[in-house]
C-alpha cells in the first residue's frame, strides 16, 4: 500500500467498483518515488476543492495494477506514475511521469468541469 492520504485501490475489484460507483475519478498508478509522490501530494491538496472527483492511488507493483497498466491509453508511456482519468467509467484521460498543480487542475476542469468554489 501506498503511504498516501488517498483512498487506496488495491484490487481489481476495487478498481472495477471506484470507477463504476462514481462519475470522475482520478488514479494515480505509482510508487513512493520521486516522480510520483508530488502528484500525490497535488491531488491532496486538491481533493477538497474538487469534491465532484474521486482521488484514489495504486500501488504499481501490485499485481493488480495489471487494470491501468494495460489500457491502451498507456501504451507507450516510460514514466510513472500513469494518472487516469476515468468519465463515468470510461477513460477521458491518461498522462504519465510527474504533473504540476496546473497541469492537474487544466485536466480536472478540462474534463470535470471547474468546481463550483473556484468559480466564485
Amino acid at each position: 500500500m501506498l503511504y498516501t492520504n488517498l483512498k487506496h485501490i488495491e484490487t481489481s475489484a476495487d478498481h472495477k467498483k471506484a470507477i463504476s460507483e462514481n462519475e470522475n475519478v482520478m488514479v494515480i498508478c505509482g510508487r513512493m518515488g520521486p516522480m510520483c509522490i508530488p502528484v500525490y501530494g497535488i491531488a491532496e491538496e486538491i481533493e477538497e476543492e474538487y469534491r465532484h472527483v474521486q482521488f484514489y492511488d495504486m500501488e504499481f507493483d501490485n499485481p493488480e495494477s495489471y487494470v491501468i497498466r494495460t489500457i491502451p491509453e498507456v501504451r507507450g508511456f516510460m514514466g510513472i506514475p500513469f494518472t487516469i482519468y476515468y468519465k463515468n467509467g470510461k477513460v477521458v484521460k491518461a498522462t504519465s511521469s510527474i504533473q504540476t498543480k496546473d497541469q492537474v487542475t487544466k485536466i480536472l476542469n478540462q474534463e470535470f468541469s471547474i468546481p463550483v468554489t473556484a468559480s466564485l
